[in-house]
């Protein structure tokens, strides 16, 4: 046979391969200078980073890493560990890392049956992003006011429930923790879901056990605003593995998670569409040793928080935020509530001359999106488009719904969040800088107020 039939010949009959070998190489896709800018966003000095260069140039990265949480070589990818470290930390079945907070709000409200033509009740006091999500889910947020605490008041639940009502979000603020047993209680009269926004206070505990695991869902942010986390990520935890795969369905496009991915639906309402919410491996592989490090962080400003408290005398004109849970607080912000303005401002004035930071808002602070009254993208009822959905939404008039958002409808929010005093507390305080502020506080206080055994305790 000649050589040009031979050639012609199919490999598979025998012939020659068309392809037995590829000359090309090139450099990996991402190599030695994503790793670089990488190390120089920690901060390294210019001889340090000569070092690092020197030392990953020497070796071989084949085709590079690759940095998505799928189809890698890796017994466990960086998600994995992560998801499974907040499985082993929390006790729950059920993990999901997610880019941010909001994204795992968004998922866990989409997860729950929020949706077009109903209701979630969220705190009047908390960030934001708790209402914002319940918007991005179709659904309608209703204030509820908050007591002492600055959390959810339970007492004040029922009145905000209505025939749409499918869920409520208690928010565990700045490093406190809601009543979660008598918020659990409420919504399980009434059979109604809990997704808790643990965002600012992952590492948090009422009676000894972790919030986030009282609800159905419970949502945190990982990330470098908050105790726990370096960039910008999220988590969802749940014991409820059709609530898992409903998120998971919102976080992977769909139903991308599954074991056979494209396969059709198992069983009614598996599918829909979601979107991409997955956390990158960067990020998780900052995160995973955050959550490896919360337990210690979060025993530190407890301890720091706790030994002052106890040093505090208490007075007549102050009353100290409420601890649903002395022993389950964080502990990172200290707050109490003067008995006027005029006071406080004295207050914040001789605890900050004293080299004690501190602050309070005041009757004429500016717009925060941590009450509800200035949350304007809820507050003015604007959607996205000019139908205004989901405010206007037909399925929600024709339930009945009717909204309306005014500073006034949590009298107690609109109070309580201008006239708190806040003083930020530092995990590192060494037991004599507790002291020193301990002191600075009774001694300010001491001026400005009337001393009395009989006045409300710090803890």
């Amino acid at each position: 046979m000649s050589d040009t039939r031979a050639q012609q010949r199919l490999a598979l009959q025998g012939g020659l391969k068309a392809v037995s070998s590829i000359e090309g190489k090139g450099e990996p896709k991402i190599g030695v200078e994503e790793f670089m800018s990488v190390a120089e966003r920690f901060g390294f000095s210019e001889g340090t980073l000569a070092k690092i260069r020197q030392a990953v140039s020497e070796e071989d990265m084949g085709s590079g890493p690759f940095l998505a949480n799928y189809y890698s070589d890796l017994p466990e990818t960086k998600v994995q560990g992560f998801e499974r470290i907040a499985r082993e930390t929390f006790g729950r079945k059920y993990a999901i890392g997610v880019t941010s907070g909001t994204a795992a709000l968004h998922a866990a409200f989409v997860a729950a049956g929020v949706g077009p033509g109903t209701e979630v009740i969220v705190p009047a006091i908390g960030f934001f992003a708790t209402a914002a999500a319940v918007v991005h889910s179709k659904a309608v947020p209703v204030f509820c006011d908050v007591d002492e605490s600055l959390a959810m008041d339970p007492a004040k639940i029922e009145s905000r429930i209505t025939p749409r009502t499918v869920a409520l979000a208690p928010t565990h603020v700045m490093g406190s923790v809601c009543d979660m047993e008598s918020i659990m209680a409420v919504a399980r009269k009434h059979n109604l879901r809990v997704i808790e926004d643990c965002a600012q206070s992952c590492g948090g505990r009422q009676k000894g056990r972790y919030v986030g695991t009282f609800g159905d869902l419970g949502c945190f942010s990982i990330s470098a605003y908050k105790i726990v986390g370096g960039g910008e990520g999220g988590l969802i935890i749940t014991d409820d593995e059709r609530l898992y795969e409903r998120a998971q369905g919102m976080v992977e496009c769909g139903g991308l998670w599954r074991p056979d991915r494209f396969a059709p639906p198992r069983y009614p309402r598996e599918l829909f569409c979601g979107t991409n919410y997955r956390m990158s491996e960067l990020e998780a592989a900052i995160d995973q040793v955050q959550l490896r490090r919360m337990p210690g962080t979060v025993a530190r400003f407890h301890k720091v928080k706790t030994s002052i408290l106890r040093q505090l005398r208490t007075f007549r004109e102050i009353t100290p935020q409420k601890l649903n849970d002395p022993d389950g607080e964080i502990g990172y912000t200290l707050r109490f509530f003067p008995e006027t303005f005029e006071l406080g401002a004295q207050i914040v004035e001789a605890l900050n001359a004293e080299g004690i930071g501190c602050g309070m808002r005041g009757p004429n602070g500016a717009p925060d999106w941590h009450v509800y009254h200035d949350m304007f993208p809820v507050t003015t009822k604007t959607g996205a488009t000019e139908d205004d959905c989901p405010y206007q939404c037909p399925l929600y008039l024709q339930r009945g719904g009717n909204i309306s958002y005014q500073r006034g409808d949590c009298p107690v929010a609109d109070d309580l969040f201008d006239r708190c005093i806040s003083v930020g507390l530092n995990q590192w305080y060494t037991e004599n800088d507790c002291n020193n502020i301990a002191a600075g506080i009774n001694k300010v206080l001491s001026a400005f107020c009337t001393e009395d055994p009989n006045a409300t305790r710090w803890m």
